[in-house]
């Protein structure tokens, strides 16, 4: 794990990268790679590449980077981890390839060398890279299929520059700062930048499952190699039976843990008091029969009532041999790290403070490596969305039949004053019939309608012009993934999880210089579960993710009501910023508020 960076000025025209530059953009990601620094320049100094390590696969200074090639044809710098570089590099040392370390970057050098852009099919990881190939003068990169690993790209007509993160490329201090619309009006709609914008125009982000190539015609469209629709939809036409249901996903959460344990440093895990966590202890200890250590945030605000996750992680800890570590997180604390909190948030989110939390109960213990339960909701059908989503289709989709009447019921609605408290209500006619509109009604912040009482009309105009919202849901959805579920799976993935969960966990977890895993979102785990999604209905999914380690999850988390970290974080974050008292459903109007002083606060890069 690590941050990355790098200038191409491919324009003939084109003055040559300055150093300094390249420097600045480093040396604001510092926190992502504590353990080394590097900076390489192509032989004619018109591509220049950074690095900043945080070592976690051999650690010695032959796996540093930036990484060139024993002929010096090719370079490289890369952020993430290659789970299956151990099987790559044998084959490729089959083949006759010679390495000089035991680095899983050394074999992103010999694939490229091999197969080209064709490399990335063989990949299972989480990953972003560029490598600078001097044969032909350009530059390849690529981000994993779900996105897990950030990388933003800016290109002026004359010189492309590229980074792990928004704020980097900002602090370079040659990238405009000129607004981009709908990054602005997708934070209001979503509390997250929707991929592939930010809040700047001449930022954007590789798009996940992409690649792209960069040579002195200019930059090319990136390429797609990966679609979690396609490997849903393939799955769909497998027959299942239900019988085998728990073996298989047994199996494939089982080989996914065992692939995100590779490390040459120890690996913790974030341990709640739910099935994806607690099923991810109880692999590990049927993978590797290690005590690892597992970290529970512990709030002043539950001590003692049932929201209390303690108790019962420590249950779980015990019943796997875990060494348990409890981090209690009161709200003065809190207070203390919101500043930073704020400054260090590399986009805007109304969310990531749990993870901010868990990162520095990690650090603080030592850790370099923590895996999370993340994404087991996501592709398990944990959520109510799985429930509701369809079921609104269901029963709106005649409205959207008759041209405007959706609207009008809407306006009908507000007239009446049905929007008062519940402003979602009146929207569910409108958006309600199709799964794009039933999953923005879902996870949206705010609807489209709600935009004018926030930001300014030619704001609201341009940034839904550009964002193209609902082109943008129903892309996520071709080819259909094939079920009900399915379709689901896909919006929560390349959405809510892409832009929100995924984002947070990267930008929070490299401020503390701690690299967190997600076994359950693993393009192979994808692949392996895809099948069963269609059958596996309310809760079943979940249930055999709990009954996966040889010794089961006990009933008491298995049939646990799925709960979160959010409830402390809505009234402290109300507290500090407006007043002690909630309103009475006040959750919706307080992640509101949170969200307007996020953006009134947000702060890009000196």
């Amino acid at each position: 794990m690590c941050g990355l960076n790098g200038i191409f000025a491919y324009h003939p025209s084109a003055s040559s990268p300055r150093e300094q530059e390249l420097f600045a953009t480093r040396e604001h990601m510092r926190a992502r790679g504590p353990d080394g620094a590097g900076i390489w320049w192509s032989p004619e100094r018109r591509c220049g590449l950074a690095h900043r390590r945080l070592a976690i696969l051999d650690l010695s200074d032959r796996a540093a980077q930036p990484m060139a090639s024993t002929d010096g044809s090719l370079a490289v710098v890369f952020n993430g981890e290659i789970y299956n570089y151990p099987e790559l590099k044998a084959e490729l040392e089959r083949d006759g390839a010679a390495f000089r370390s035991t680095s899983d970057t050394e074999v992103l050098i010999h694939l490229y060398q091999r197969f080209g852009a064709k490399m990335v099919a063989k990949l299972r990881g989480m990953f972003a890279f560029a490598i600078w190939d001097q044969k032909k003068r350009g530059i390849f990169l690529a981000r994993d299929p779900y996105g897990i690993k950030p990388l933003y790209i800016s290109n002026d007509g004359w010189t492309f520059r590229f980074a792990s993160q928004v704020k980097a490329l900002l602090a370079g201090g040659a990238v405009s700062r000129d607004p981009e619309p709908a990054g602005i009006v997708g934070f209001h709609l979503f509390g997250s930048v929707p991929e592939p914008f930010t809040l700047y125009r001449d930022i954007s982000s590789l798009p996940a499952g992409h690649t792209l190539w960069v040579d002195r015609m200019g930059m090319r469209e990136p390429q797609r190699y990966h679609s979690i629709a396609t490997t849903l939809a393939k799955g769909a036409r497998e027959k299942v039976e239900s019988a085998t249901i728990d073996a298989r996903v047994r199996a494939a959460a089982l080989d996914s843990v065992r692939a995100h344990m590779l490390a040459d440093v120890e690996v913790g895990l974030f341990l709640s008091a739910g099935v994806d966590s607690g099923a991810l202890l109880g692999l590990i200890h049927d993978a590797t029969g290690a005590n690892v250590r597992a970290i529970t945030l512990a709030f002043s605000t539950f001590a003692g009532t049932q929201e209390d996750e303690a108790p019962l992680a420590a249950k779980i800890a015990e019943r796997y041999g875990a060494q348990h570590i409890v981090r209690h997180v009161n709200e003065a604390e809190f207070r203390h790290d919101l500043p930073n909190f704020l400054a260090t948030m590399d986009q805007p989110t109304i969310d990531g403070v749990n993870t901010w939390f868990a990162c520095k109960a990690a650090a603080e213990a030592g850790l370099k490596v923590a895996l999370s339960g993340l994404g087991g909701d996501e592709i398990l059908a944990g959520y109510p969305s799985f429930v509701d989503i369809p079921r609104w289709v269901g029963v709106f989709a005649g409205v959207r039949m008759i041209p405007g009447l959706g609207p009008g019921l809407r306006l009908l609605g507000s007239a009446i004053g049905l929007s008062k408290n519940t402003p979602k209500i009146v929207g569910m006619p409108e958006y309600g019939g199709t799964y794009p509109g039933a999953y923005l009604l879902r996870r949206g912040l705010l609807l489209p309608f709600e935009l004018q009482t926030v930001l300014a009309p030619d704001v609201i105009r341009n940034g839904l012009f550009r964002l193209n919202l609902f082109a943008n849901l129903s892309a996520s959805l071709m080819p259909d993934p094939g079920s009900a579920l399915g379709r689901v799976a896909a919006l929560e993935s390349c959405h809510y999880m892409r832009n929100q969960l995924l984002r947070d966990s990267d930008w929070t977890s490299m401020a503390h210089s701690v690299e967190l895993r997600t076994p359950l979102v693993d393009s192979k785990f994808l692949s392996d579960v895809a099948p069963l999604l269609p059958h596996l209905g309310r809760n079943r999914g979940k249930y055999a993710l709990a009954n996966a380690p040889s010794n089961p999850l006990p009933d008491e988390v298995a049939h646990r009501a799925k709960t979160g970290f959010v409830v402390p974080m809505q009234s402290w974050t109300h507290a500090a910023l407006f007043q002690p008292a909630l309103p009475v459903g006040a959750k919706g109007l307080v992640s509101r508020n949170w969200a307007k002083h996020i953006f009134r606060t947000y702060q890009p890069a000196a």
